[in-house]
């Protein structure tokens, strides 16, 4: 989920970590051990995040109050939160009066078996891909379907690795005047089942061309893209020791510090660090980087946007951010509390309201503005639209919480909860013509010339 974090730890919280609270950790320590021995890498994994459920916070100012300590919130209920954090940061929660109970991790977090499949997914997620698995089903759809699906290398993560724009249209290699629509996944490494579904889009598009009326007539007058890996270098991290490491972050390191990676979805150059909305420090969940698109998967994927506004006119109008979890369908502002802000008028927050609304009568997500819970700044959907004008969404998919598989549902739930959105992205591409159609003013904002 994106938890909405208002602000880095401070000094004397640090300080309050290391030595007040030293006994409480070590007594933490004892309690939460994992049940299992160890495993590859259990010495380093000791020191990873783990989820806690906190009774109390109900309102935004207490929520904001918790995300001081370090924490990232992935789960919001009307008087408890679900939390990601490391022992120390859970003990200086418990400081601020909470009662913390310990979630399991998901079965893939620890392994029964003396030999995990390194650089893969635990047993019950291995119908998951890898990136390199991911790679080589597109390119074998590409190579199926070269009509109406092309590839583009746009550029590369920090590590190396090819992050990819597979464009879908019934003329895939001429650029016509149709609206285009972008779709993108994976963001944050430990949120897996993004890539899956950007890799179901990329499967139904293709196979049911020809068969299907309503992907027919998409592919007919839209240009789709798909970039299905943001996040690459940090997926790969999540799995590469054969257990999960709840990993969040891309894999840049940070200068100065030992800590590695920037939070991606905080690092979009609109309202960049603005508002208390990521953390200013280096260990957090959702540091910021050290400057707006500092990182190299940002600085790809907002070129490639950018490279779509031809002759002044941005191509690209509508826009889906999947993430997981909690089922929620989000759309700006995440920087503000207002309905409206920089750019955007009443018209423009109706019609977002009113597309997110339809979208998640259909997949049965819950729909609410991005800050509704809480503060985000440097969001990627804020940035489409506030740098842009596209209408840009996130989907928080499946589930809808920790209990039920939290960032590591299994993989069983593939196909259902893939197949959960199509109706909701046709509808983005049907009126992705003329958004303002969904509140009835197509003639003021829609005419031709």
């Amino acid at each position: 989920m994106r938890p909405r974090i208002r602000g880095g730890r401070t000094t004397v919280l640090a300080a309050l970590l290391s030595l007040a609270l030293a006994a409480p950790i070590a007594a933490a320590q004892a309690q939460e051990s994992p049940p299992t021995g160890p495993a590859p890498g259990a010495a380093r994994d000791a020191e990873l995040p783990h989820q806690y459920e906190v009774k109390g916070p109900a309102t935004p100012t207490e929520r904001t109050a918790l995300t001081a300590t370090g924490v990232s919130i992935d789960e919001v209920h009307a008087r408890a939160v679900v939390i990601t954090a490391t022992r120390a940061q859970a003990a200086v929660v418990r400081q601020l009066g909470y009662t913390l109970r310990l979630l399991p991790d998901p079965p893939g977090a620890t392994t029964a078996s003396p030999k995990p499949r390194v650089k893969d997914f635990p047993a019950g997620y291995t119908n998951y891909h890898t990136y390199d698995e991911a790679t080589k089903e597109i390119d074998a759809l590409v190579a199926k379907y070269p009509a109406i699906l092309s590839k583009q290398v746009i550029g590369t993560s920090h590590e190396g690795r090819n992050i990819l724009a597979l464009k879908l249209s019934k003329n895939v290699t001429k650029d016509e005047q149709e609206p285009e629509v972008l779709f993108t996944a994976h963001q944050h490494a430990r949120e897996h089942l993004t890539v899956e579904m950007a890799l179901y889009l990329l499967n139904e598009f293709t196979s049911k061309y020809g068969s299907d009326d309503r992907i027919t007539k998409m592919l007919d007058s839209r240009e789709i893209w798909i970039i299905p890996d943001l996040n690459p270098d940090g997926g790969e991290y999540d799995i590469a020791s054969g257990r999960f490491r709840s990993w969040r972050k891309n894999r840049q390191p940070n200068a100065g510090t030992s800590q590695v990676g920037t939070d991606l979805n905080r690092n979009w150059d609109f309202k960049w660090g603005c508002c208390n909305g990521s953390s200013d420090d280096p260990g957090d969940e959702t540091y910021r980087g050290p400057s707006a698109a500092s990182a190299p998967e940002v600085q790809v994927v907002s070129k490639f946007v950018h490279s779509r506004n031809i002759g002044g006119k941005q191509q690209i109008k509508t826009a889906i951010d999947f993430h997981t979890y909690s089922e929620l369908v989000l759309w700006p502002f995440g920087f503000t509390n207002d309905e409206t802000g920089p750019g955007m008028t009443q018209d423009d927050h109706d019609t977002f309201a009113t597309i997110g609304k339809n979208m998640a009568a259909s997949n049965g997500y819950t729909p609410e503005q991005s800050s509704e819970l809480y503060i985000t700044d440097g969001a990627i959907d804020d940035w489409l639209w506030g740098d842009q004008k596209i209408f840009a969404y996130t989907f928080e998919m499946y589930p809808s919480s920790a209990g039920s598989g939290g960032f590591y549902p299994r993989d069983t739930v593939i196909p259902k909860e893939t197949a959960r959105n199509k109706d909701a992205v046709l509808k983005l591409l049907e009126i992705s013509d003329c958004v303002y159609r969904s509140i009835g003013k197509e003639q003021e904002y829609c005419k031709e010339g």
